[in-house]
């Protein structure tokens, strides 16, 4: 992978707006939770390795990028540019074509229509993050990465854990302060951006919409991978009882925000509170 990629990155699209991201560099961390509140699906802890660089939208895709992609389409139930889109299915954003409501998906007009511009990117596409990648930046990504000797310890001891390395929420302990939830919404998305962020930069990790991920659902994959000692760049391709969705919403309790929270939901479903969050990344 180069060493010369920009750590930050603006995709210029229609109607003079653009996607911000930031850069994610690889390393090493603890995927899961075993701590109080912990649910069975978030165990048990376990390392994984993210191979190479990628980056990640600093905000959701918003009402204003969808439309301005998708030929002025917006299904969302709280209507507002700066909010975050939603009632998108996962097949709405990745294939396209479940009804003609959404003919195309929003990644193959994204990528084809609206390509790269910048030369260091070269082989980088958009899609959406695995549940690896979305937890490792929500949880403060290269910026909270483990050490050597940490690894190590980890790997002959389980310690540390997870509760002792990260926030339970992306970027803060205190959901007030970077997400919106069912306490603090008024029972509806907000604009993006208006929270805290999280170490890396990135904002509403943690409640406004919850946010599709690539994998199908297991509720054993974690147990799975624990077994490979360091499991690199986990994604779960194989067929599961729904395509996995991450981060809590404006619908979920405190609890169900947390950055190790894991859901999951039919493909081709459309909910007030499920949106996404863009990953460019090398073309594998």
């Amino acid at each position: 992978m180069p060493q010369d990629l920009p750590d930050t990155y603006r995709h210029p699209l229609p109607n003079g707006l653009y996607y911000d991201m930031i850069r994610v560099r690889p390393s090493v961390f603890v995927m899961g939770s075993e701590g109080e509140g912990a649910y069975s699906d978030e165990k048990p802890e376990h390392l994984v390795r993210i191979t190479q660089d990628y980056y990640i939208g600093v905000y959701p895709v918003t009402q204003a990028i969808w439309k301005a992609v998708m030929n002025g389409h917006n299904p969302s139930r709280f209507q507002g540019e700066g909010r975050p889109v939603e009632r998108v299915s996962w097949q709405d954003i990745v294939e396209g074509g479940q009804d003609d409501y959404v003919p195309e998906g929003f990644l193959p007009r994204l990528n084809t229509l609206y390509p790269l511009e910048d030369g260091a990117l070269s082989g980088f596409a958009f899609r959406l993050p695995t549940e690896a990648e979305w937890e490792y930046a929500a949880k403060g990504g290269h910026k909270t990465a483990l050490s050597p000797e940490q690894v190590q310890s980890f790997l002959t001891t389980n310690q540390p854990k997870a509760a002792e390395l990260y926030t339970a929420y992306a970027g803060s302990d205190q959901l007030k302060e970077v997400g919106w939830h069912r306490q603090n919404s008024h029972e509806e998305t907000k604009a993006v951006g208006k929270c805290q962020p999280n170490d890396l930069g990135l904002y509403d990790m943690s409640g406004n919409v919850s946010e599709w991920c690539e994998d199908w659902f297991d509720s054993d994959f974690y147990k799975k991978c624990k077994e490979q000692g360091i499991m690199p760049d986990p994604l779960n391709a194989e067929k599961g009882q729904g395509r996995v969705y991450r981060g809590g919403s404006w619908f979920f309790g405190a609890g169900d925000c947390r950055v190790s929270d894991r859901r999951h939901w039919i493909p081709t479903r459309r909910y007030g509170n499920i949106g996404f969050r863009l990953v460019l990344a090398p073309v594998q």
